[in-house]
């Protein structure tokens, strides 16, 4: 008798495991009525972090675009609109380094309805001091120039935006879109 009550109480924590590692967390929440689709514009694929950088250097990495669609094309209302709250900025190499900034989430506020779109032309995809630190600290000529993992005077990373929002009617939705960008210093300018 104990072996069976053992063996109920192993498949029920196991049963209990299932159910909780298969909920819905806000990035994975599918049960929304409407989907967030965010794709980008991208303007500048090269950043130039030196001190003599020209007037491309001020302009923005691109634009992001956002639309909501609706997952069901008779579903319509005020409850579907998105409200978008925040984004979170965070990095990937793709030359073989592994230093990165560290990632950062900024606050926004931005409504779009049901077969509509909004662009996000203004944001941060860094944050001021990440310059001073690695994997940038490196391209600069007093500390070498190069990026020590790569051994190269660039540094290739991915820039990618998560884009977070809910519904008037409380369900999350979620996005994101990548911008690749290579970072050098005192290399002509951006681009």
């Amino acid at each position: 008798m104990n072996i069976m009550k053992k063996n109920l109480l192993v498949v029920a924590v196991a049963l209990l495991a299932c159910s909780m590692l298969s909920c819905s967390g806000e990035l994975t929440d599918d049960s929304s009525p409407v989907e967030l689709v965010v794709t980008n514009s991208q303007t500048l694929n090269v950043i130039d972090i030196g001190p003599n950088t020209d007037d491309d250097c001020d302009q923005n990495v691109g634009t992001i675009n956002m639309q909501v669609i609706p997952k069901n094309a008779s579903a319509t209302g005020n409850l579907l609109q998105v409200r978008v709250n925040r984004y979170r900025v965070s990095y990937q190499r793709t030359d073989g380094g592994t230093q990165v900034p560290a990632p950062f989430v900024r606050s926004i506020d931005t409504l779009i309805g049901v077969g509509t779109s909004a662009s996000l032309a203004t944001f941060t995809i860094l944050e001021a001091d990440a310059l001073n630190q690695a994997p940038f600290a490196a391209l600069q000529p007093q500390n070498g120039g190069r990026d020590p993992q790569t051994g190269r005077p660039v540094v290739k990373m991915e820039v990618i935006v998560e884009i977070f929002g809910e519904t008037l009617g409380g369900d999350n939705v979620y996005d994101a879109t990548r911008f690749p960008l290579d970072f050098c210093y005192d290399c002509g300018g951006c681009s």
